[in-house]
């Protein structure tokens, strides 16, 4: 280990210390002593520096050159530093670092794995948190406190797995930290992502002191679940709020299709006073853009000028979508323009403006643009997703560019590897149909996979982007073709799936539920397997319809005295 820092610090040869012949300590110092082991003038300054210096390190360049001057003048093996160094290393993203800085720590201690479990919880791999809480337990390295449940119940959330989630609980329980406001806290949060809300409604009632965390992990839990009536009740009588009780109800109002109420909420909460963030802003620019209002929009743009909020990709990339959807794309690329690290998401707001909204030839121009920059970089810059190719396609549609079409089709499964999804095979579809190929046309909604289980997700995914295109041949051909594949073999579902999906782009939300009733009645669905694990889901699913009307009403009981209590 000591030998893998030395060349770290090799390699990074800036000079760090005033003085490097301070590194080498007369004796070994004792593991237990003061981390300041010398009383000498000499030992106290190179105490002090490396001290500074780790407060202040600014990268994991750096902190390897501290690690390893503190290896080789045997610091490390002192306590203090290596818990020091432990939780720096926890602060730069790099999980293999921290826990093979962990490994390197004689007897680590509480605090030791307790940062382990909060670094693997803001990683990409939260589930090996729990893996990890579990093996530190059965070695014997430590006993947990309530600094370890907090990241380790968050671990749990971001899984959203309700097994794992239940066992921690336990644990809680087992080390007697379960009366803690923060672990409670943790568990109400964790119950809501798992979304097992009636756990976390049981842990609320249970709480001797609530908070503002409190209400508002419930209630986001509530949101969660797709139990805005409720979470709106609760919102209602919460005695204190919060901009992030806010934005919790903005956002769960325009994830349920609801961008009208969202900005109901958001008047309400100018009224009260409360000053939104950033993110209010970037959730009420969503509303203004998926309800088409330019003159809110362009009031929350204002808004957020004279406030002096700091301009950031994510709100940007916002603004773009706003004025593109709302027709205005030159003040959208106005705002593009003015944008300087670019992200894919970004990219791809402002093609789909062009293409769908705008002008079709400046949407391909500006998707060249994007891939000549990632050639430029040597492959190191942005390429185009599955999003990027259904406005590419489109724009060739609308201006009935045939060969560029089939050539963009051609790249996107050949050159950058995505395989195409019904947005794709539609697009395609309808530039046929423009340039009055229709049996090509035809062809090409034919020959989409069949037996496909996400094509009638994707195309609900898609319906609202796809929706504003308005191609209402392709429609025709589309509903032409469905109605008499299904003619020729009624009981396949793909044919019912096709159907639904071009009645979904084009908007004709009625004609979805006809075909849906008409599934129904049909019997046209997914039968699950024989086998136990179905049988035991079906069984459980029976039990739990016959409680639903009774839990639900215990549930209300329980929320109403909670309320009244808390007021």
């Amino acid at each position: 280990m000591a030998g893998m820092f030395i060349r770290e610090l090799l390699r990074f040869r800036h000079t760090i210390f005033v003085n490097p012949t301070l590194l080498l300590p007369s004796s070994k110092p004792n593991r237990f002593s003061s981390p300041f082991y010398s009383t000498s003038s000499k030992a106290l300054t190179f105490s002090h520096s490396t001290l500074s210096l780790l407060d202040s390190c600014p990268d994991i360049k750096q902190l390897f050159q501290i690690q390893a001057h503190l290896i080789t003048s045997g610091l490390f093996h002192n306590p203090f530093w290596a818990e020091k160094v432990l939780k720096h290393s926890s602060t730069f993203s790099n999980i293999d670092y921290t826990v093979s800085t962990f490994r390197c720590i004689d007897n680590p201690g509480t605090f030791c794995v307790n940062t382990v479990i909060k670094a693997y919880s803001f990683s990409t791999f939260p589930h090996q948190a729990v893996v990890f809480y579990f093996q530190m337990l059965t070695n014997g390295c430590f006993v947990p406190n309530s600094y370890s449940f907090v990241p380790l119940l968050g671990s749990c959330a971001k899984v959203g797995c309700s097994k794992s989630a239940q066992k921690c609980h336990g644990q809680a329980v087992k080390f007697g930290v379960i009366n803690k406001l923060p672990v409670q806290n943790s568990l109400i949060h964790m119950y809501g992502c798992c979304g097992v809300i009636e756990f976390a409604m049981k842990v609320l009632v249970e709480m001797s002191e609530r908070d503002l965390v409190s209400w508002n992990s419930f209630i986001d839990g509530c949101v969660k679940v797709s139990e805005l009536s409720l979470a709106h009740k609760l919102f209602d009588k919460m005695p204190l709020k919060n901009v992030i009780s806010w934005n919790i109800m903005i956002n769960g109002y325009l994830k349920g299709g609801n961008p009208g109420c969202a900005l109901k909420l958001l008047r309400e909460m100018v009224k009260t006073g409360v000053v939104g963030n950033e993110k209010t802003v970037v959730s009420v620019l969503s509303a203004c853009c998926k309800s088409a209002r330019l003159k809110e929009g362009r009031s929350v743009h204002g808004f957020f000028i004279k406030n002096g909020l700091k301009s950031n990709i994510i709100i940007d990339t916002a603004l773009v979508n706003l004025y593109s959807n709302c027709h205005k794309v030159g003040l959208a690329r106005r705002v593009f323009n003015k944008i300087e690290n670019r992200n894919l998401v970004c990219w791809n707001a402002m093609i789909l403006g062009h293409c769908i909204h705008g002008n079709p030839e400046d949407g391909i121009k500006l998707f060249m643009d994007m891939v000549d920059q990632s050639r430029v970089r040597g492959g190191g810059g942005i390429s185009p997703d599955e999003i990027t190719f259904v406005g590419v396609l489109c724009a060739c549609a609308r201006s009935g560019l045939l060969a560029e079409g089939r050539n963009y089709f051609s790249q996107m499964i050949n050159i950058f590897g995505i395989k195409p999804n019904f947005a794709h095979f539609w697009c395609t579809a309808n530039l046929y149909v423009r340039v009055e190929l229709v049996q090509e046309a035809e062809e090409i909604l034919r020959q989409m996979p069949d037996g496909n289980e996400d094509v009638s997700s994707d195309s609900l995914l898609w319906a609202n982007l796809l929706s504003s295109c308005r191609f209402r041949e392709g429609v025709t051909v589309g509903k032409r073709i469905a109605t008499s594949l299904i003619a020729k073999e009624p009981e396949n579902i793909s044919y019912y799936q096709l159907l639904l999906n071009v009645y979904a782009v084009a908007g004709q939300w009625e004609d979805v539920a006809k075909v849906r009733q008409i599934m129904k009645e049909r019997r046209i669905e997914r039968v699950p397997g024989c086998n136990l694990l179905d049988l035991k889901e079906i069984v459980h699913n029976l039990k739990v319809g016959e409680q639903w009307q009774k839990s639900v009403e215990q549930r209300d009981t329980k929320l109403a005295e909670l309320t009244q209590r808390s007021s």
